[in-house]
């Protein structure tokens, strides 16, 4: 991951000199902006692999500046971590909406910060589709769509595979249960919304004692695969 560029997006300068000093630190280069428009020009001079982008900046809100390039095709698949000191659900299910990939609430540590961009960037990269997924002893073999938890195999469901898979393949990102219907079920199938917590229930019954933990609710948004707890 290192060597990619990151833009910094905050009007605090001793926030964006923090971020830029453990950022740099960890063998990222560094772009910085005080708004949203100076973050859109950056963005269409250097194009910038990942944006950290601040909630509340004076002008044009970062929300708003993240709702332009989720729309805009040249930068449509840029990923977006939003900074933000609000903690209240409302927020993160607004900034998961216009398509952010990760949440930081301030104050966070630099070391939180880089784990998570790397993350996001991981989950950005191209993907070997046919690869197995492995966390600890859960293992996803999307060529033969069998799982097999500490060498045995999982008895589930078709729908509980592929919501898996998804889960696997999306690590860290909180998704609204209609997000999981238009990503598992498919955007064209009506299914209610009540469906998605059925079948994470029987998702985490087959992943059993040990790992059903990795499945976490997320207290007025919805459900994320995470290893922290």
């Amino acid at each position: 991951m290192a060597g990619k560029t990151i833009l910094i997006v905050d009007d605090e300068t001793p926030i964006r000199e923090m971020i830029a000093v453990a950022l740099e630190m960890a063998g990222y280069e560094c772009l910085e902006a005080e708004n949203a428009q100076a973050a859109h020009a950056l963005i269409v001079d250097r194009q910038p692999d990942l944006l950290l982008l601040d909630w509340m900046l004076p002008g044009t809100t970062g929300i708003e500046l993240a709702r332009r390039l989720k729309r805009e095709e040249m930068t449509s698949e840029m990923p977006i971590i939003m900074l933000t000191a609000k903690g209240e659900e409302d927020n993160k299910i607004q900034g998961l909406e216009v398509g952010a990939d990760d949440y930081i609430t301030k104050p966070f540590s630099p070391r939180e910060l880089v784990a998570r961009l790397k993350a996001v960037l991981r989950r950005a990269g191209p993907a070997d589709s046919e690869s197995p997924i492995e966390v600890d002893g859960l293992i996803l073999d999307p060529v033969s769509h069998r799982v097999t938890i500490d060498e045995s195999p999982a008895d589930m469901g078709p729908t509980e595979y592929r919501l898996l898979q998804f889960f696997m393949t999306h690590q860290e990102r909180a998704y609204t249960r209609g997000q999981l219907l238009d990503q598992v079920w498919g955007g064209n199938v009506y299914v209610e919304e009540r469906t998605v917590d059925v079948h994470i229930r029987r998702l985490r019954k087959a992943l059993g004692d040990k790992y059903e933990h990795l499945v976490q609710t997320v207290r007025g948004t919805g459900y994320r695969f995470s290893t922290r707890s």
